[in-house]
């Protein structure tokens, strides 16, 4: 199993608080370092959010928010062989040709090190801060993987769309991993098992339950089938923490997860270096 930890660019109160952790979670053996993105914060708001019983998001809004992809650019030129993944980014509010442009950015500056972990996203307030419709954020989300592609083949971009109008155009550099960036997809409901097939190398599973999985897993299966594809072709992760027991650990691993993500916060302590010290003693030394 491999190990990383969310989120490095939340609550943090400098930029070098964030790389001490990134670099101590690297020293440690720690594969991945891994963001949470929200541009705003609003007061109040009407949107549900679909991980927590109670609709709202355990963030004030005076809660540093370090952008996600500045967060890990300062972090890959502080580090030399952690993976860097966005867990996730917000793609449907967002520019698709500059997130594009941004993300092959990044790869090339850390050496090929980035996944960019991408979903629909779910809060109404933000997407109209952003000035992005909420509606039909689904399509236009699926219309960006396509166009993300475009972008890093290297090839002249040429994309007509409902939501986009591209010609002739390319835009280096490209990234290092090819065919591009790895996508990892976040969320357990909708059509995402079938975006996770046709768009996605990876599933970032949001609030893994042992009981729910195999049954995921096997409309994943059957989705990647559809399109040709295996299960061995999408890498798999998911939040643990010690709290969840060393039980659910060894199921998720049997199930054919192969990265549990920790929230420092959930080590005890002040959730420092020292903690992900303590947790890799147990965990990863061995």
């Amino acid at each position: 199993m491999k190990f990383g930890i969310v989120p490095v660019n939340v609550g943090v109160q400098s930029a070098a608080q964030m790389i001490a952790m990134a670099q101590a979670a690297e020293e440690l053996g720690f594969d991945s370092v891994w963001t949470f993105e929200h541009v705003i914060v609003p007061h109040d708001y009407e949107s549900k959010y679909p991980y927590n019983k109670s609709g709202k998001m355990g963030a004030a809004p005076e809660t540093n928010f370090v952008d996600p992809l500045i967060a890990l650019t300062a972090i890959a030129q502080a580090t030399s062989t952690i993976k860097l993944a966005t867990g996730i980014n917000i793609v449907s509010q967002t520019n698709p040709l500059l997130l594009a442009k941004q993300a092959a950015s990044l790869d090339f500056v850390s050496g090929g090190r980035f996944m960019l972990g991408a979903g629909i996203g779910w809060l109404r307030e933000e997407f109209e801060a952003m000035g992005t419709p909420f509606e039909r954020r689904g399509a236009r989300f699926d219309d960006y993987m396509v166009a993300l592609k475009k972008v890093w083949s290297g090839e002249t971009v040429e994309h007509e769309s409902e939501f986009l109008s591209w010609h002739n155009f390319k835009s280096y550099p490209l990234p290092v991993q090819r065919p591009g960036v790895p996508i990892h997809m976040g969320g357990n409901k909708g059509r995402i098992f079938e975006r996770i097939a046709r768009y996605g190398d990876g599933w970032f599973i949001p609030g893994a339950d042992l009981r729910q999985l195999p049954g995921q897993l096997d409309a994943l299966k059957s989705a990647l089938e559809a399109e040709g594809r295996e299960i061995g072709e999408i890498e798999l992760s998911t939040i643990w923490v010690p709290q969840m027991g060393r039980e659910m650990l060894d199921g998720l691993e049997k199930l054919g997860v192969e990265r549990a993500v920790i929230m420092p916060s959930a080590l005890g302590g002040d959730g420092g270096p020292e903690a992900l010290k303590d947790f890799a003693r147990d965990y990863i030394a061995g």
